[in-house]
Formats: structure tokens, sequence, C-alpha cells
């Protein structure tokens, strides 16, 4: 066992794992982690813009990162943003279309052309969030994901921006995508350090 304490070495992997993550552009090549927060800067600022919304979708710890982001980007960004987790809508489509079908039937209801989805899921698996990003392609909606675990998840593929972290652990995964998207705010905000 290392002489490091286990909280430092808890802290070490973040700030490991923060900088190396992997991003790549809608063609899937790669691009540095700080073009991709430029691109995901433009892109939330596009959307506004036109006058479209940010639509921000996750499952478990993702849907409270969803919830988390889509306040600070309406309230501290002054971007239209809302995360489409509601809990009657979520049981009530579940329960009638089937839970793989959650969030891209409100896509369906609510996107609109040039809206941005902003798709968070660690596993980048989840069936239902796979589908609205189908769902949300179909409609010509633009895509941002964020997932982890493995680097072959099928969601890391389908954005036009994608952030992927190597790590397998829920916590490092789902603090280090609030923290990518807190940086594609914070910085267009003019935080400096």
């Amino acid at each position: 066992m290392s002489d490091i304490p286990a909280i430092d070495r808890y802290f070490q992997t973040l700030a490991r794992l923060g900088p190396a993550t992997a991003c790549t552009d809608g063609a899937g090549g790669p691009c540095s982690l700080a073009r991709a927060i430029g691109d995901g800067q433009a892109l939330a600022r596009a959307t506004h813009a036109r006058g479209n919304t940010l639509l921000f979708i996750g499952n478990g710890g993702s849907a409270g990162i969803a919830s988390h982001l889509a306040i600070d980007y309406s309230k501290n960004g002054n971007l239209r943003a809302l995360a489409l987790n509601d809990g009657a809508a979520l049981t009530c489509l579940g329960n009638d279309l089937g839970f793989e079908n959650v969030f891209a039937k409100q896509i369906e209801f609510h996107g609109r052309l040039g809206d941005l989805l902003v798709a968070i899921s660690s596993s980048g698996r989840s069936p239902d969030i796979l589908k609205a990003v189908e769902t949300a392609r179909a409609r010509q909606i633009g895509v941002i994901t964020l997932s982890g675990f493995t680097p072959d998840n099928p969601l890391r593929r389908l954005g036009d921006l994608n952030f992927y972290v190597d790590s397998g652990e829920y916590g490092f995964v789902e603090i280090l995508h609030m923290t990518l998207l807190h940086a594609i705010l914070d910085l267009a905000m003019g935080w400096k350090g």
C-alpha cells in the first residue's frame, strides 16, 4: 500500500483525470480540451443567440448534474436552458412508452431545430440517453456528449462535441462531467483564476 494517504491519492486522481479528458469533434477527430471547452462555449452562445434552448439530460447522478447545470446556465450564464428530468414526466412516459423513450419523447414535444442537447451518461450506454440523441439528430438538434467508463461506449461517438473521462468509477466521472460543464460556463463568464 502507498505511503500517500487515501484522500491525497483521491484528489491526485481527480487532478490527473480532468486534464486527461479525451475530446472529439463531430467527425470523431481528436481536439484539445481547451478547444473543446471553447467549442462548447460557442455552441451554447450560438444556440441562445438563435432563440433556441440548451436541453440537459441524464440519469441518476447525471440527472442531478443536468438539473444543476441547466439552472446555472440560465441564472448565471443568461442562456435558455432546461433539464428534461421532471419526475412526473419521466414516470408517465416511462410507464406509458417505456423508459428508453423518456427523453426522446420530450425532445419530440419540446425540441426545435437549432436547439442543443447536452447528454450526460457515465457509462455512455444508457438506452434512454442514446435514443434521445438519435431523436435530437433526426430533428437537427445539436449534441454535446459527456461519458466515461469504457472508451468504446457508443455515446462517445454521437455528438458534435464529445467529452470522455477515462475512469470506471462513478464518482470521478460524475465530478468531472460537472466540472467540464462548469468550465464551459465559468470561463465564458470571464473566470481567470
